[in-house]
């Protein structure tokens, strides 16, 4: 059960937090020459520090087989950023005789990543790591997705409210106005960190991880408890009785899709196994297919903002249940259309939403049963079959849609003593025992 929690289990006011500003970028041809080939440079570096890695682990398996002593085995790779860039510096001039060419963040970039991916290998291995096991780092491919992340350097924003600066590549203009982060770094309430370069669907993409000082106002109803419930035939249900209806974009678009692959899969498209290369009228259509599917992703979390920015704006708390999204994708049947429908985007926006404005996101606990329990009397249903979408309550009588009832007893979490399980915050708020 769930204690009280009190104003000031909220975030201070003000208080500085990371937040990250994304701009679309207009490149020059030699721009997003440049930036490919930089991303490029990224891919390399990963790649070679995880052949490095690997190889020394090869290494001392062999040895091993030959009843060689732990002791005397060749030693473990240091697999920390800082010393396979210091090993990087001392063979790029071998392995990567062009490395001049781009600038020495693109490489630094593809380190820290793979340095990072083993980090994430360990710890998973150990057990020290929540969520999925993870697998030893694959190698980057040259088509998958181009990114490479700056730290150092000459770079920020430019002169102008369209401009960024980038090492090596110089102003490139944006396809929007910087003013309002301009704005707040000449005001002191923020701060750039890293500076993270992505092309995807064609376009080119510039991402600030800034130190932002928030003062946004409170909730309009800072007292006020909603409740949502998720699901495919309507996205949210709110315990108020609106419906926030699931646009289904990637369902309305599946003709579409299926089209532009059939055109694609018509193209000779590329052959790694003999070395052929892809003609240009497979380049082309596979450049159209990317380009819909990066506009449907695009719709999607538009609609997942502007949802979630209504809700933290008005309600003071919200609360939502802990859905296991790795389980529900497991049913074939309704697998597309969990996964286009967002969940876990919806509650990672509400999680950092919710702290910007001082309200509190309460998860409930996976096996509360929100759907089977009566929001009138609590009574608890044995059984409850997916396809009854009408909840009847066999005590006190009550008639109610299953999804406007479950919300309902979500929100009643924050107010009763109903609550089952552990009541769960994200981090700047207080979690209440269990």
């Amino acid at each position: 059960m769930s204690e009280p929690w009190s104003s000031n289990d909220r975030p201070e006011e003000g208080a500085k937090q990371i937040q990250a500003y994304r701009f679309a970028l207009e490149p020059t041809h030699d721009q997003a020459q440049a930036l490919r080939s930089h991303c490029g440079a990224t891919r390399f570096a990963y790649n070679w520090g995880r052949r490095k890695v690997l190889a020394n682990w090869a290494q001392r398996q062999a040895e091993a087989t030959y009843g060689i002593p732990d002791d005397e085995l060749t030693p473990w790779i240091n697999q920390s950023a800082y010393s396979l860039r210091k090993t990087w510096n001392a063979e790029k001039g071998t392995v990567a005789p062009w490395w001049a060419e781009n600038s020495k963040e693109a490489y630094s970039s593809g380190i820290a990543r793979v340095a990072d991916a083993f980090a994430n290998y360990s710890k998973s291995k150990r057990g020290t790591r929540a969520g999925a096991r993870m697998g030893v780092p694959a190698r980057r491919k040259k088509h998958s997705h181009q990114s490479f992340t700056v730290t150092t350097g000459g770079y920020g924003l430019g002169d102008g409210s369209r401009q960024v600066k980038i090492p090596r590549i110089g102003i490139v203009r944006t396809g929007e106005s910087t003013r309002k982060l301009a704005r707040r770094l000449r005001n002191g309430t923020a701060k750039l960190g890293s500076m993270t370069l992505s092309g995807r669907g064609g376009r080119w993409w510039v991402s600030f991880t800034v130190r932002v000082q928030r003062n946004d106002p409170k909730p309009v109803r800072p007292d006020a408890a909603v409740g949502l419930d998720v699901g495919v035939k309507s996205l949210a249900v709110l315990s108020t009785g609106e419906i926030a209806p699931n646009p289904k974009h990637y369902q309305k678009t599946q003709k579409r899709r299926r089209r532009l692959a059939r055109s694609r899969s018509r193209r000779r498209g590329p052959d790694r196994s003999r070395g052929v290369g892809s003609s240009r009228r497979w380049e082309k259509a596979n450049a159209r297919a990317n380009r819909l599917e990066h506009r449907v992703t695009a719709m999607r979390r538009d609609g997942l903002h502007k949802l979630t920015t209504r809700l933290t704006r008005e309600y003071g708390t919200v609360v939502v249940e802990d859905l296991n999204i790795a389980g529900m994708l497991r049913n074939r049947s309704l697998a597309q259309a969990i996964w286009s429908a967002g969940f876990s985007t919806l509650r990672r926006q509400l999680e950092y939403k919710t702290s910007w404005r001082g309200g509190v996101l309460v998860t409930a606990d996976r096996w509360y049963p929100s759907s089977k329990t009566c929001s009138s009397c609590k009574a608890v249903k044995a059984k409850l079959a997916l396809g009854e979408r009408v909840f009847r309550c066999d005590h006190c009588g009550l008639v109610l849609d299953r999804d406007v009832n479950a919300a309902r007893n979500l929100a009643a979490l924050v107010s009763s003593a109903s609550c089952v399980g552990t009541v769960k915050m994200p981090a700047g708020n207080r979690v209440g025992p269990g």
